[in-house]
């Protein structure tokens, strides 16, 4: 094949690959991660076509730790996402030191809402009562918030409109019932994601998503210059 052949249908492949990286531009609606990944395949790609070898894509967690001090807001989820998981455990029967479906303890099951979200929380209530952003007040409060009474002996989900969800005592299943605290009796409040409303993750992800595509784009074209410039030295 002569060199300006093989140029030519080098760019046909390229052509090709950039109309992809713009439909999936146009239609982004997933994670800035899953962008994320489609720069590096076309990073990747563009190593092919340069002549060197690379090393391909990283695979990377979605899990994030939660953090003393600030939200974990790396995982996409919200307050409201965190009411919908811990409602999923409704009428699971409480046992000590449990944390799946079998039986849960309080500490147990907020680990789990959370892991369900991608979000890791320790295991005890002292130490989940560390995670996250304080909130000042139950006037503050916003569902997903994690209430902590005095004495860290208990931990419970707020869900908003005067609502609790936890894990009780021996003898009981996980339930929703009406908030008993008061600010007096709290030790804590802790704020683990952004509240409902707080992040716009899809208006996120549709412009990481363009701008994957452009710097992809951007590859292409390099690649394809040094293609070009080394067709025609030849």
């Amino acid at each position: 094949m002569s060199p300006v052949t093989e140029v030519l249908s080098r760019i046909q492949d390229i052509q090709a690959t950039i109309a992809q990286l713009r439909a999936g531009a146009t239609g982004a609606t997933t994670s800035a991660t899953a962008a994320a990944g489609s720069s590096t395949s076309a990073t990747a790609f563009a190593d092919a076509l340069a002549g060197t070898s690379g090393t391909g894509s990283t695979a990377t967690s979605a899990s994030v730790d939660a953090v003393n001090g600030s939200v974990a807001s790396g995982s996409g989820a919200d307050g409201s996402d965190v009411v919908e998981s811990a409602k999923k455990y409704l009428g699971v029967p409480y046992v000590f030191g449990g944390e799946d479906r079998t039986g849960m303890d309080c500490s147990g099951l907020v680990q789990t809402v959370f892991k369900d979200l991608g979000v890791s929380m320790p295991r005890v209530v002292p130490d989940q009562a560390k995670m996250g952003a304080e909130v000042s007040s139950l006037a503050d409060a916003k569902p997903g918030d994690l209430l902590v009474p005095k004495g860290e002996g208990h931990i419970v989900i707020y869900l908003g409109d005067g609502k609790v969800l936890h894990a009780p005592r021996p003898g009981k299943d996980v339930q929703i019932v009406d908030n008993w605290y008061k600010d007096s009796d709290l030790s804590t409040i802790r704020r683990i994601v952004p509240a409902e409303g707080a992040a716009a993750p899809s208006a996120v992800s549709a412009t990481a998503g363009a701008s994957a595509a452009s710097s992809g784009t951007d590859l292409m074209t390099a690649a394809l210059q040094k293609l070009m410039s080394a067709g025609v030295a030849s």
